[in-house]
């Protein structure tokens, strides 16, 4: 049998009610999120509900677009997120490895792939 943990949080924003500096949906603090390396990100509402997983090779620029394009799963509730977290994983078979498990163990409310547990 495998054992899996869900690797710890590295970085951690929240969104900010009437924000002073340019944001997005409300998020301010995306310069904490690494540009150049690779990992994990899990939205969150505001009951800290899991609502979405993805991994990417290089983590601000995707998780922002996920606040930007018009494809992704959660372009119809980015309102509901209320906090990012992120784990560095830089390997990419663990990465993939990591995003199916939470996906699956935390029952992410918006994630349409990977999903085992319907």
């Amino acid at each position: 049998m495998i054992n899996i943990t869900i690797p710890a949080t590295d970085v951690s924003i929240d969104k900010q009610i009437n924000p002073e500096l340019s944001n997005i949906y409300g998020f301010t603090d995306f310069h904490l999120i690494s540009r150049e390396k690779g990992g994990i990100f899990m939205f969150y509402n505001a009951k800290d509900e899991l609502l979405f997983v993805g991994k990417a090779r290089k983590l601000r620029p995707r998780i922002k677009k996920h606040f930007e394009d018009t494809v992704s799963p959660m372009k119809d509730h980015r309102n509901e997120v209320t906090k990012i977290d992120v784990c560095i994983v830089e390997d990419a078979v663990d990465r993939e490895i990591y995003e199916t498990y939470i996906i699956n163990k935390l029952k992410a409310k918006y994630n349409v792939d990977k999903v085992l547990y319907k």
